[in-house]
């Protein structure tokens, strides 16, 4: 018998089938969304006009404009109501109460001494910063897609180049979001919770 007994190792992270099911749709929709938008972008760029800055080929999807809204709008319908979906689940299950911001996280990110509170605390701040983000992201978005139909949503950001700068930067704000989520869920739960959500 071993004189050091070896220490045993914590038991896996475990993830409800509905969450990881919600967590690789969100990450495929996204990409996908991402690379076709900026095959839309190539054929009339936000900034500069038609002869501003474009994007490497290699990082678009679509290859033309019209071949890049059909894959933009497609993954559109599906990330929104993937979040809608979410949303539905974190109310019903109350997974709510331990992933969004409360006074006692605010609390903590200004004095609390124990780094793995303030870890946890931050990580439910940037989670919850994130909603507007992407309701803003969804609305414009749709009012991009249809903007007659939905001519009362388009009004709200006044014109067309306005509208669509705004639906450019939330993009960057939600990848960047994605890492930052990731970086978080390392630091609180090393790569044995990232990987429970996934496998």
């Amino acid at each position: 018998m071993d004189a050091v007994k070896r220490q045993k190792s914590p038991p896996a992270p475990s993830q409800a089938l509905l969450a990881k099911i919600f967590h690789w749709t969100n990450l495929i929709s996204l990409f996908i969304m991402l690379f076709s938008g900026l095959q839309i972008y190539n054929a009339n760029p936000v900034f500069g006009g038609r002869d501003g800055w474009h994007f490497p080929s290699f990082l678009t999807l679509g290859g033309w404009l019209a071949g890049g809204r059909n894959w933009h709008f497609a993954a559109m319908w599906i990330y929104s109501l993937n979040l809608l979906g979410y949303g539905i689940y974190v109310g019903l299950s109350r997974r709510w109460q331990r992933r969004y911001a409360s006074s006692s996280d605010v609390k903590a990110l200004r004095v609390s001494q124990n780094a793995k509170r303030k870890n946890y605390a931050l990580h439910r701040v940037v989670y919850t910063a994130i909603v507007p983000i992407l309701i803003l992201s969804i609305a414009s978005g749709l009012a991009m897609y249809k903007p007659a139909q939905f001519h009362g949503l388009y009004s709200l950001f006044i014109n067309w180049q306005t509208l669509r700068t705004i639906h450019f930067i939330t993009v960057p704000i939600v990848v960047v979001f994605t890492a930052v989520h990731s970086i978080l869920a390392l630091k609180v739960g090393t790569i044995r919770l990232v990987k429970s959500m996934f496998i």
